[in-house]
């Protein structure tokens, strides 16, 4: 049989069903695997005993998954990725959590990710930057970099991340895997640390498009203690479809294919094509406000951070700086040496937008872009099945490259803002492989596909049948695909 850790969780699952794989040699093995882990991609591993969780586990789906560390988990030390909370163990578990080990999910550990969620290559992580399994000089994306690096490094079968304004797509596009932003609503986000509560949103990072469908299916669902939650109504199943015929493809004109690297475009046209021969029309539609998204949600999330991070304080948990000072220089001290730069920068940004005389300026007008957006994208859906686009502009780029030009660490977002803004559900799958701007090994290359609100299951069915007519195989280290 093939190698363990070698099979998507479906295969796993067929082959337990077969007898040709034990639930307690499947977990085992993903636990010695993610025991290896040299990417820094976890910040804390379960080592409470793996063949126990295997044993006592009788649900059919008990692969181990591994939990960005901006879900809450009871006992155990939840940071996201910042000093301010180094130490943290919470008195619960977040509800997505919950369903995870409802469902018989062990917990491999929780991933490494940009401090609160702030960030394009997880280099903002107070615990040192993740590394990109396909070469480990650049970076995996972010701020889901730990959750897309396990999965893509063979250090967990999958695992779920957090989306903000692209949070799980771009890192899934960087590591050559399958991302999903469910619309926003689909999964209940109480316990999730907040960085931006009208636009966060979980979501799964796996292999495969099905083994996104069956954590999504885990994963949706509407939970009274998250008002803002609804789940997805008649669930969703696993995609089965095998062609495009009858589907309407729409590429936004205003996000123009110029604005991407050169290999990265001649992969989007090399899979625009795919789609066609798999019976798929290609047609033009128009976005004319999506080109603003990037300026309206550098306004809308850093004002939603300066709200929800007022209350790292020092006062109730995480760390308290010394000092004989009065209460006004504790908070002034912990927040000053618990925050990272970007985090400030995000928190300066998000206060100066909320702030008396330029409310109506900035954070109101960006609200205003934000629902011209969401209506530009009802157009669209008008008139096409889906909206797609490359998922980021390039490849992954080298670990440092942009960490002192925050406009170029924000761009990477381009392609992905829009969709967040208008809530709707957007899946980035490996299309292929290209070569960085000037030179470099090959690297994977995503694909986005939107959809209208709660249309997950016709997404994945469609996504599905792409990366089937795609059969993009390569993995880090070796292999061709794509």
């Amino acid at each position: 049989m093939t190698d363990i850790l070698d099979l998507s969780v479906l295969e796993a699952h067929n082959a337990k069903v077969a007898g040709e794989l034990s639930p307690q040699e499947h977990v085992e093995a993903w636990f010695a695997a993610a025991a290896s882990d040299e990417l820094n991609a976890y910040l804390w591993r379960n080592d409470r005993g793996a063949g126990a969780a295997a044993i006592e586990v009788e649900q059919d789906w008990n692969a181990p998954i591994a939990v960005k560390d901006i879900f809450c988990t009871e006992g155990v030390q939840t940071t996201a990725g910042s000093r301010i909370l180094e130490g943290y163990r919470p008195p619960y578990t977040a509800t997505a959590v919950q369903q995870l080990i409802a469902a018989g999910l062990p917990i491999l550990g929780k991933t490494n990710m940009d401090e609160f969620a702030m960030g394009s290559s997880n280099e903002n992580s107070a615990y040192g930057p993740v590394l990109n399994p396909w070469d480990r000089e650049r970076v995996p994306g972010g701020s889901s970099g730990g959750s897309a690096a396990v999965v893509a490094g063979g250090l967990a079968p999958w695992a779920i991340g957090t989306d903000t304004g692209g949070s799980i797509r771009q890192p899934a596009a960087f590591c050559g895997i399958v991302g999903l932003k469910p619309t926003y609503g689909a999964i209940s986000r109480y316990g999730m640390i907040a960085f931006a509560s009208s636009l966060d949103q979980c979501g799964p990072l796996t292999r495969t498009v099905s083994d996104a469908a069956l954590l999504l299916a885990m994963l949706q669902g509407r939970d009274p203690l998250d008002s803002t939650s609804v789940g997805i109504e008649g669930g969703v199943s696993l995609p089965d479809r095998e062609d495009l015929s009858g589907l309407r493809f729409g590429v936004p004109a205003e996000l123009a294919r110029d604005s991407v690297d050169a290999g990265v475009r001649e992969v989007f046209e090399r899979t625009l094509q795919k789609i066609e021969e798999l019976g798929g029309e290609i047609a033009e539609v128009s976005l004319p406000n999506a080109e603003h998204g990037i300026s309206a949600y550098y306004v809308i999330a850093p004002a939603e951070a300066s709200s929800n991070l007022a209350r790292y304080d020092g006062v109730r948990y995480g760390m308290r700086a010394g000092g004989e000072g009065d209460l006004i220089e504790m908070y002034e001290t912990t927040r000053s040496e618990g925050f990272g730069p970007e985090v400030k920068r995000r928190i300066m940004l998000g206060t100066y937008a909320l702030s008396s005389g330029y409310y109506e300026a900035y954070y109101g007008q960006a609200q205003k872009v934000r629902t011209r957006i969401a209506q530009d994208f009802d157009g669209a859906f008008a008139e096409v099945d889906f909206v797609v686009t490359p998922t980021a502009p390039s490849v992954a780029f080298k670990l440092g490259e942009k960490s002192d030009d925050p406009l170029a660490m924000y761009l990477n977002d381009f392609f992905t803002v829009p969709m967040s803004l208008a809530g709707i559900p957007a899946i980035s799958i490996p299309a292929g492989l290209a070569a960085p701007e000037g030179g470099g090994p090959q690297l994977p290359v995503g694909f986005q596909i939107a959809a209208p609100a709660f249309a997950e299951q016709r997404l994945l069915d469609a996504a599905y049948a792409l990366e089937q007519g795609i059969g993009f195989e390569a993995r880090p280290g070796g292999g061709s695909g794509g």
